[in-house]
Formats: C-alpha cells, structure tokens, sequence
C-alpha cells in the first residue's frame, strides 16, 4: 500500500530541493496536493530524510528519486480512482498534473531569466535547462535510458543514439483519441498555447511548461528546450504565430539574430520540402543547443571564391552530404551570401547529375541552413538538400536507400544531417537477438525480427577474425554507425566519387 502522506511530503521536499519552491511555500504546495489526491486529512511525520544533501541532489540529477515518487503517487491515484485508466498514456498525463502544481507562474520564470541574462546568456540558460529537468518536462530517468555511442569514420566521429525515451501510445489510448472529438487547439505541439495545456490522450499535458518569449527579427518568437534532449541543451526557437516554415534570406538573418543573443549555442532549420524536411512543415522553427556536432568539426577541404563576395570564406565541407560552409566577422555577409546560393539552387538543374530543380511544376532544391559563432568569427553551413523521387527510389533519391532501411529508414532532418543518428527504439531488442544468433551461430533468416538483417550481417562479419561475447557488442554498434554514415552519403546530392565532386564544382561554377 501507497502511504500517500508520506509520497506527497518526499515530492514537496524534492520541490524544496530543486528549489521550485521555498520554505514560504510549503503548507500551499501540500494543500494543493491533497486537494487533487482528494485528501481531507494529512499528517506529517516531521522525520526528515536519511540521504544526505548531495546523496538527494544526486538521486536528482539522475530522476530516480522522481520517479519513484512519482509512481507511487500514480500507483494511489489509480487505486483510488482519480486517474481512470492505468497506462502510460493517463500516467504521462496524470503526472504532468501533478508536476504542474509545483512550476513557478510563467511571469516569474521569465522574470528570474531576463535577471540572469543580464548578467549572462549562459548564466540564464543554465536556470532554465535546470528548470526543464527539475520540472520533469524533460525526464530525466527516460532520456538515460537512450543508448547512445560514438563511431569512427571517415567524416569524423558520428553520434549514434536509439531513442527510447519517447513512450509508444498504448492501444486503449490509440482506441479513445479516434473517437475523441477533434481539436484544433493547440493547433500543433509547437504553438505557445501548449504551456499550461492539461493536454488530451491525442495531444501530451504540457501544465509543467514554460516558455521563455524572445524577439527575432522584430517579431515574436518562443524559447524553449526539447522534453527528448537528443544532444545537450538541445532546444527549440519557434515562431509566435502557427506559420509555415520557409527558407529564404530571412531565415538566415533569424539564425544570426538567435546566435547573437545566445552566442553559446549554434541554431539551425529544417529544409522546407517534405521527404527532406523535418516532422513539423507547418510551425516555423529552429533547432539549436549547446553542443558541437561532427559536422561542425569537419574541416573545410576545397576552398573557392563567389564574385562580389571576396571578403567572405567560402569552401566544400568534407563530410557526406553536401555542405559549403560560409566563414565572415560580419554577419551581414553571410545572410547576403547564403540568399545568392539558395536562390540559385532553387532554380539549378543538371540532368547529368540527376539534379532537377523542378518536375511537373513541383520544386525540389532546398537548403539546410545552421548558423554558429566560433571565436570572433560567424559561421553558415547550407547543406543542399533535393526532394525528386523515382519509381527505384520512392522515398526519394537523395534519401536512405531500401538496403540501410533495415537501420533507417526515416527522414534525415536537421540532427541527422549534423551528424547524429536518432534511430528507432526496435533497435534496442533487435541488437540483442543479434548478438545471440551471431555468437550461437544460428541461422538469421529463421526469425522474422532479425531477418532484415541478414546480409548487412553476412557482409560485415567477413572483416573480423574473431568475434566473441567482449567485442561483440561494439562490432555491432561500429557497424551501425557505418551504416548510418552511408545513409548520410544517400542523402547528399553530390557524391564522394570524382564524378559527384565534379557535378558539385558545376554549380560552383554558377555562383
């Protein structure tokens, strides 16, 4: 049995802790508490933890002390029926209710950031990164459950992550959103109606989120962070209004305009085309953090000028897809730069290269923009993107190829094209039968969840003298990420080959 009492004593002193609230707060932050566990009485031990101090900010940082609390406290909620269904859909939502009482008003939030940021742009994401995480926004005991490596390549090292912090929806809940009454509101998981929403089983509770309001380009825009963190700091800029995504020469003047208020992070858009784009086409938005990614660190490895804009660094990055990174102190140049190289792929087509700017009047040239500031210096990488298909290539040419999709087979938005693989969560298990089948020798083609991956494996275990239970495991993860680095070859629109550098050293030429 749940004691209640003592559940809602731990999470108010967990609040105290991460200090969501103060002393002044405690009999309040109680009180709200019993009035949604439906409590008339309440009684406090006065026992005070055994942990010490740092022993509870470390059961913090890592989210097991929430958890726990929080599944005891859900584990009563569904006893007593207050929460009506038992699974992780009702849970997420539940949960998020409970955390809700324990936020700061968005108006203080915003405050205590503003008052940091005047001292330092860090100084004031550091609180509100911390926020997220103390509020279980993002939580933290899922997000260590991802299975994350590095692999060695060619192009630098690439970051490999499976992503198992976001839930599946469970089959009831899948069952009551199609009979729920659509909604329109919010209009989709990025609009600032979301902070505060209770949320619905089709649409996530959002009552512990918090939005830092921002202006780029004289216009209103959003701050916020990630609840799935696939890098540090990983966050989300987006506009006020529910507005199509566009990439054009203001893009890029929004990018700089980000960085030189957040010089600590970089920021960067998805490509505005479907197949090539990323998951939200119908909210613009950014993606930015504090981390630098592989393709960051890749060198420039052709340099070239562009007429009128001598005074700008221009080159060919060495990396799988197709990158010219533009290097200026002014940032004025770049965007002026970056509009002359996307307006002229736009419109460029070369048919010895398969590259067709337009089919039957749909565009197909795009460009994946990310801004930065090293040192003194700002940096724009336009990494070209196309979008044509072909009856071989349905999901697109300049797409993972139906041999990798045994590994990834989704879009490669903004992350991947950086360098980080989020593959899917089948790969966690699938892993593991491999390394069974490979060890005992047994034959893959006999189990269906595997079978996918049979002459992936057949071709790799030919360049191993030996595999055993200790390097087993990084052979397979190795060999993931070699695979995730020719799935970022497919994607790029010229290839490594001297006839691809060629075709690319064409539209060069055009500039």
């Amino acid at each position: 049995m749940v004691n209640i009492n003592n559940e809602i004593k731990r999470l108010v002193e967990y609040a105290l802790d991460t200090e969501l609230i103060t002393e002044y707060d405690r009999i309040y932050t109680t009180n709200k508490l019993l009035e949604l566990f439906e409590l008339e009485d309440y009684e406090d031990d006065n026992s005070t933890s055994e942990l010490s101090k740092e022993q509870r900010i470390e059961a913090i940082e890592s989210g097991d002390d929430l958890e726990d609390i929080l599944k005891n406290l859900l584990d009563y909620a569904y006893e007593h029926g207050i929460m009506k269904e038992d699974s992780i859909v009702y849970r997420d939502l539940f949960d998020t209710r409970i955390m809700g009482l324990l936020v700061p008003r968005p108006s203080e939030v915003v405050q205590k950031f503003e008052a940091l940021y005047k001292e330092s742009a860090k100084k004031a994401t550091d609180y509100y990164y911390k926020l997220s995480k103390d509020t279980d926004y993002i939580r933290r005991y899922r997000i260590k459950k991802d299975r994350k490596w590095v692999t060695k390549t060619e192009y630098g090292d690439i970051d490999i992550t499976i992503n198992l912090s976001k839930p599946e929806k469970d089959p009831k809940a899948i069952a009551a959103a199609k009979l729920m009454k659509q909604s329109g509101y919010p209009k989709c998981l990025l609009c600032k109606e979301n902070e505060g929403y209770a949320g619905r089983v089709n649409h996530p509770a959002r009552q512990n989120h918090r939005i830092i309001p921002i202006t780029i380009r004289d216009m209103r825009w959003g701050f916020q962070y990630s609840p799935y963190v696939y890098y540090n700091e990983h966050c989300i800029v987006f506009h006020g209004e529910h507005t199509p995504m566009k990439i054009d020469k203001s893009t890029f003047a929004k990018l700089f305009d980000f960085v030189k208020q957040f010089p600590h992070y970089f920021v960067g858009s998805n490509a505005d085309l479907p197949i090539v784009g990323g998951s939200i086409l119908t909210h613009d938005h950014f993606q930015g953090g504090n981390y630098e990614f592989a393709m960051a660190k890749a060198k420039i490895e052709k340099t070239f000028h562009v007429k009128g804009f001598e005074d700008v660094e221009v080159g060919i990055v060495k990396w799988p897809m197709s990158v010219i990174r533009t290097r200026a102190k002014d940032e004025q140049r770049l965007i002026e730069l970056g509009d002359h190289i996307l307006k002229t792929w736009r419109n460029y087509t070369d048919e010895a290269a398969f590259i067709f700017a337009h089919t039957e009047g749909e565009p197909h040239n795009t460009i994946t923009p990310i801004a930065r500031k090293t040192g003194d210096m700002y940096e724009l990488d336009l990494v070209l993107r196309n979008n044509v298909t072909t009856k071989e290539h349905p999901l697109g040419v300049y797409h993972p190829h139906a041999e990798l999709h045994h590994i990834k087979k989704e879009n490669i938005g903004l992350i991947e094209v950086m360098g980080l693989a989020v593959l899917p969560a089948r790969l966690k298990d699938e892993i593991e039968i491999l390394k069974d089948y490979i060890l005992n020798k047994k034959d893959i083609s006999s189990n269906v969840d595997i079978v996918k991956h049979q002459e992936w494996v057949n071709e790799f275990m030919k360049n191993y003298n030996e595999i055993n239970e200790n390097n087993i495991q990084k052979i397979i993860e190795d060999e993931i990420g070699i695979v995730f680095a020719k799935v970022l070859e497919h994607a790029g629109v010229y290839k490594r080959d001297q006839e691809g550098m060629n075709a690319f050293q064409r539209f060069i030429e055009t500039l």
